[in-house]
């Protein structure tokens, strides 16, 4: 089963933010769709998602077939497989066949769909219909789908981040349960990492490299719960203590653990994230950081070892917030361009608001529901590997990346300095956040316009 999306595919990621910033900058306002069409009347909606794998496409039609019986009115014709550049693009081009409703895999760019307008503003929906979106949602998911005040996007299931690890290594290394903290994880990484006469490693306790599958800089440093911005929207990493503990805990993990040319020199040996070749199934590492849909596809290809899931620790001095973890999703809007607001508002509402259609929709795709009633339901998953990733995301002290005017490009200059300092290239830490600030704050001009 495959998540959400490949999450951060950089070689689609990098063109897609310099498209979005093109599209979606002040240059130009979108063109205002119509809120003032009769939902009970007959009509067809456009619905463009990126979803392509047989089974999710399959869950998407399932609940557009359920959204239909409800709605006979109302009829919906989906897209799929189609990535956020070119939603933007037909939304900025207008005219001829546009989408109504829109989701997309990339919370990063929420702060520019919300800005920009090309999104509609979902606020006056909401309390048309009596919903109170904060007793609806985790305040996290809430947090992803809204930027400045302009709750442009709802959330539609989401991704949690958790530890993975090996109970038999665990039990031969003498572990008795996953660590908590930032030094029982530096501990047991040591404890679990064996290494032949010659030096090359047999076993790695955990591989902190930020190249490595799913270990991308922000949901590692999502433990520390960091303030990326100030108020006024410039970038504060500099002045953010967090900041440099995640990065010097790192480096120090990076030491502890051998080294970080010989640790990118067994990276290299590890079959790719999606194979039977794993590092994690295959037993190179010991503990693994990933989301929830890991747990069925061990199941589904097997392991030759038991495993079990926990949340990632937290920093010594944050022991009371363990149980948090980094979360992501999917989110769904409205065109701003359409013509048929009301209508699409209703499709959006049932995708994201109603119980039963979340969950049915989680089970089938093993994503997580992104509403609390849903994440309560006992109709939800069962699983108890599948079970530590929905009270991750229920979790308050649970974090996502904040939105931002300028998309992701604050996550690739991010992603560009932790490779830096973890290969021993930033010896003034200070003067290095202090320069990743001036980047952050120079890219969000220049996608301002």
């Amino acid at each position: 089963m495959q998540r959400l999306r490949h999450r951060r595919t950089l070689g689609v990621l990098v063109p897609l933010l310099v498209t979005a910033g093109l599209l979606l900058s002040g240059c130009a306002r979108p063109s205002v769709g119509s809120a003032e069409d009769d939902p009970t009347r007959p009509v067809t909606l456009r619905f463009w998602h990126g979803w392509s794998e047989k089974n999710e496409v399959a869950a998407v039609d399932a609940a557009i077939a359920r959204f239909e019986r409800r709605h006979p009115n109302i009829r919906v014709v989906t897209t799929g497989n189609v990535t956020d550049d070119a939603i933007n693009q037909a939304l900025r081009a207008g005219g001829g066949v546009t989408p109504d409703v829109v989701s997309s895999f990339t919370t990063d760019n929420v702060g520019q769909y919300c800005s920009s307008g090309m999104w509609a503003d979902l606020d006056p929906f909401l309390r048309k219909s009596g919903l109170d979106k904060t007793a609806v949602f985790p305040g996290t998911l809430l947090g992803y789908t809204s930027y400045r005040g302009r709750q442009c996007a709802l959330p539609l299931l989401a991704d949690a981040y958790g530890l993975y690890y090996n109970l038999d290594a665990f039990e031969e290394a003498g572990i008795t349960r996953p660590p908590r903290t930032m030094s029982e994880f530096k501990e047991a990484a040591v404890k679990l990492t064996r290494r032949a006469a010659g030096g090359s490693y047999e076993q790695l306790g955990f591989m902190p490299g930020f190249r490595f599958y799913e270990n991308s800089p922000d949901r590692l440093f999502a433990q520390w719960a960091p303030t990326y911005f100030n108020a006024d929207g410039t970038s504060r990493l500099a002045r953010e203590p967090a900041a440099k503990q995640f990065l010097r805990f790192q480096r120090d993990l990076v030491t502890a653990l051998g080294g970080y040319t010989p640790l990118e020199r067994f990276r290299t040996t590890f079959g790719a994230e999606m194979s039977a070749q794993n590092a994690f199934r295959t037993g190179k590492v010991a503990m693994h950081l990933d989301g929830e849909w890991r747990g069925r596809m061990l199941k589904e290809v097997g392991a030759g070892f038991r495993w079990g899931t926990a949340p990632m620790p937290v920093p010594d001095d944050q022991a009371d917030a363990y149980g948090r973890g980094f979360l992501t999703g999917t989110v769904v809007g409205i065109a701003h361009s359409s013509r048929h607001q009301n209508a699409a508002w209703e499709l959006v509402r049932f995708l994201t608001t109603d119980t039963d259609q979340v969950v049915a929709f989680a089970n089938a795709i093993h994503n997580l529901p992104s509403t609390k009633a849903a994440l309560a339901s006992p109709a939800l998953d069962a699983d108890p590997a599948f079970r530590t990733f929905v009270d991750i995301a229920a979790d308050s002290h649970s974090v996502s990346m904040p939105p931002s005017a300028n998309g992701g490009m604050y996550f690739l200059a991010l992603r560009d300095f932790a490779y830096d300092s973890e290969a021993g290239r930033v010896p003034d830490l200070d003067r290095g956040l202090r320069r990743l600030d001036r980047r952050i704050d120079a890219d969000t001009r220049q996608t301002a316009g």
